[in-house]
């Protein structure tokens, strides 16, 4: 139990206990948890249609890459709620939600090609900053939680997210965007 303020007979300060566990914070950390695990999910299931819809051998092999990583970062995830002696549960992320399904209507609506496989990069970046995003905010959480092993495990998490998003915007700048601007209707 960690005790915010100190009382003293005459002190107009009032004591305050709280504990981490029972924190607003933690119980914000967890929900966020929860939504990213879900996302993380999600992703296991609609990065193999991305990679089934794209051309480019090169986007094919970034994106059965990353698949193999979001597989790690599901247990990853499922260490962090070991670390909080929580269940691993997962809470729709709406956001994750309309991500996926914004590039299922990409690759629905574009012909086969270059110009789809700028769509799925397109698509893909959206995912990965949204993962950043949540990934470095959870890491904060965990910091001031002192969350020491969830920190790493976070960190370990964000680092991966943001290589991809490297690796997606090197394949769109390198050849995918080039090819579908020389795409005709």
């Amino acid at each position: 139990m960690k005790t915010a303020g100190k009382t003293s007979g005459k002190s107009k300060t009032q004591s305050v206990d709280y504990s981490i566990e029972e924190s607003k914070l933690m119980k914000l950390f967890e929900d966020e948890l929860k939504d990213i695990y879900w996302a993380e999910k999600a992703l296991v299931k609609a990065l193999p249609k991305m990679a089934k819809n794209a051309t480019s051998e090169e986007l094919v092999e970034a994106i059965e890459n990353h698949l193999e990583e979001t597989e790690m970062q599901v247990k990853k995830v499922e260490e962090v709620f070991e670390v909080i002696g929580k269940k691993a549960v997962a809470k729709k992320c709406e956001a994750m939600a309309g991500l996926v399904k914004e590039a299922e209507e990409i690759m629905k609506d574009t012909d086969k090609g270059a110009m789809r496989d700028a769509g799925i990069i397109s698509a893909a970046q959206k995912v990965e900053h949204y993962e950043i995003a949540s990934y470095g905010t959870l890491r904060t959480f965990a910091q001031v939680l002192n969350l020491t092993e969830a920190v790493t495990l976070l960190d370990e998490i964000l680092e991966q997210e943001k290589s991809a998003d490297e690796k997606l915007t090197q394949i769109a700048e390198s050849t995918i965007n080039v090819e579908a601007l020389e795409e005709v209707e």
